[in-house]
């Protein structure tokens, strides 16, 4: 709504100029139309520039004063043309400021996140330091347990999911491969579930990266220009990620780090429901999914008994944990 108060603000104002400018040529009716004209032009043109990206009040002001500097480049280049007429000139030197200044507040005005110069990039630090971003992979939407980690309210941030994220999400759940297209239908579903959630801020990041990267590249590079952190479940992009100093936030990590802790000694309830890879073992799982191997209970095989812990195996891929039936 702001932006179309100040569109029609510099339409007006630039009817005002062009009925000045038109006075100085006896004739003020066609200057309030070529004022209408340029005026709807730059608004039209402006307005198809959403993808620019700007964050807040600062970067507004040095919009502003970026295209001040501009007209006046361009009105000391007038100066230097055989233009004869003073008052063509001064016309000429209002159009390049009021022009100029407004394409510069506006995209002040619509920018949430970053300004970026393209050579070099030029980044504007946030006011608000606490409020931290989290970009998302595909890996870690898919995956789902985001949802349930956010209703938790252990993570206060703002969520932004990069657009070439949405379009892969997207492309998955286009594939002629029906595994591939419900997981990808399973993340567009998890996004949707995650809008819903009240007090989180989901955005979808328009910030486009120029050369020819993968998505992870992508991912990686527009966390340092955002100084933001990447939530995964991808062991590759994590370490990746890590070695360009991007902080990451790996689930299957978080997930690791919360599960039960056993000691040798322990005893508790397991059913058993299928056999062990060795002679007359039984294979159970916890709530977390983890394995625990029972030894010389292969007759026990669905059936609920108290297990003692043995010995606990911690391995890449996950902990195994070897138990006997308790005496």
């Amino acid at each position: 709504m702001g932006l179309w108060l100040v569109r029609v603000f510099f339409i007006a104002v630039s009817l005002v100029i062009g009925y000045q400018i038109g006075l100085n040529f006896d004739n003020p009716i066609l200057g309030i139309i070529l004022g209408f004209i340029i005026s709807s032009f730059v608004a039209f043109f402006e307005a198809l520039t959403k993808k620019i990206s700007l964050r807040g009040l600062s970067s507004a002001v040095f919009g502003f004063l970026l295209g001040i500097l501009m007209a006046k480049i361009l009105s000391g280049i007038v100066d230097f043309l055989p233009i004869k007429d003073e008052a063509v000139v001064e016309s000429l030197n209002t159009v390049f400021v009021i022009v100029f200044a407004y394409i510069g507040l506006v995209l002040g005005l619509r920018g949430q996140d970053e300004f970026h110069l393209v050579i070099p990039y030029v980044r504007l630090k946030r006011q608000q330091e606490y409020q931290e971003i989290i970009l998302l992979d595909t890996s870690v939407i898919i995956d789902g347990r985001i949802v349930d980690i956010i209703k938790t309210g252990f993570i206060e941030a703002r969520i932004f999911v990069p657009r070439f994220i949405l379009k892969e999400l997207q492309t998955i759940s286009d594939s002629q491969d029906p595994i591939k297209r419900q997981r990808g239908q399973r993340g567009l579903e998890i996004l949707k579930a995650l809008q819903s959630l009240p007090g989180v801020e989901l955005r979808i990041h328009e910030q486009e990266l120029e050369g020819k990267l993968d998505t992870d590249a992508k991912l990686v590079k527009l966390a340092q220009l955002l100084d933001a952190k990447i939530m995964t479940t991808d062991y590759n992009l994590n370490r990746v990620a890590t070695l360009q100093k991007v902080k990451v936030l790996n689930i299957n990590e978080l997930s690791e780090a919360l599960r039960p802790v056993l000691l040798p000694g322990e005893k508790f309830s397991l059913k058993l429901l299928r056999e062990g890879k060795e002679y007359n073992q039984a294979v159970g799982y916890l709530e977390d999914g983890t394995m625990v191997v029972v030894e010389n209970a292969r007759w026990l095989i669905g059936k609920t008994v108290k297990v003692e812990v043995t010995s606990i195996l911690q391995n890449p891929s996950g902990r195994i944990i070897f138990t006997k039936v308790a005496s």
